[in-house]
């Protein structure tokens, strides 16, 4: 029996793998780099001029207890050493019916505002909670975000398995890959392994995308 799942999650992932290269080369896809980072958000715009609809669940990412009414609340949450303000968010279900997917992925969102009042950054997390059957796809929205910033010039780092994890279905993935674009600072990191000694079940599959002002 876990012989067949290990077989059934190598070709599906390997399906998967095909079908996103294949949307990296697309023209399509080289389009999209001029627009903005995530829906109408853009890193390096005005506070306030983030759409007030549109968005929910607004907390300060520090203490999710604590939570903002809207983005024009977000001096209520404490600036890092950075000078940074973080504020979770996610997408209002009366304009996104399926919850806060990005690129098809469920996702946690935090957006970090410096003390000028701008964009300073953005980061998208896969969901930890998602359904198994999405979450075993996490890896993929990794893939997906270099190819939406153009898939040359990222420079990254790769583990190999051993004492810290093993291969999940056959693919093993500790991947952190930067790169500089466009007045942005781009940090992508992609983990797919199974714990030494876990069930079959027991992975760890995530994606981590961080979009910062250059500089900051």
């Amino acid at each position: 029996m876990i012989d067949r799942l290990k077989k059934s999650a190598t070709i599906a992932i390997c399906l998967l793998a095909f079908q996103m290269a294949t949307l990296a080369y697309s023209p399509m896809r080289a389009q999209e780099l001029e627009g903005n980072d995530l829906r109408d958000i853009r890193v390096g715009m005005a506070a306030a001029d983030l759409s007030p609809s549109g968005y929910v669940d607004f907390a300060c990412a520090a203490d999710l207890k604590h939570s903002l009414d809207g983005w024009t609340n977000w001096r209520d949450c404490p600036s890092d050493s950075s000078g940074t303000r973080a504020i979770r968010f996610g997408y209002d279900p009366l304009v996104s019916r399926d919850g806060t997917l990005v690129a098809g992925h469920p996702a946690v969102l935090t957006l970090l505002i410096d003390d000028s009042g701008r964009v300073a950054g953005l980061q998208i997390d896969t969901d930890p909670k998602a359904r198994l059957f999405l979450r075993k796809k996490a890896f993929l929205l990794g893939q997906q975000a270099k190819s939406r910033y153009g898939v040359e010039g990222w420079a990254c780092t790769e583990g190999q398995p051993g004492a810290e994890g093993e291969p999940v279905g056959g693919v093993y993935l500790r991947e952190r890959c930067t790169k500089m674009t466009g007045g942005r600072s781009l940090t992508v990191e992609r983990n797919l392994f199974r714990p030494p000694g876990q069930d079959i079940k027991n992975f760890v599959d995530e994606t981590r995308i961080s979009i910062k002002a250059a500089g900051k």
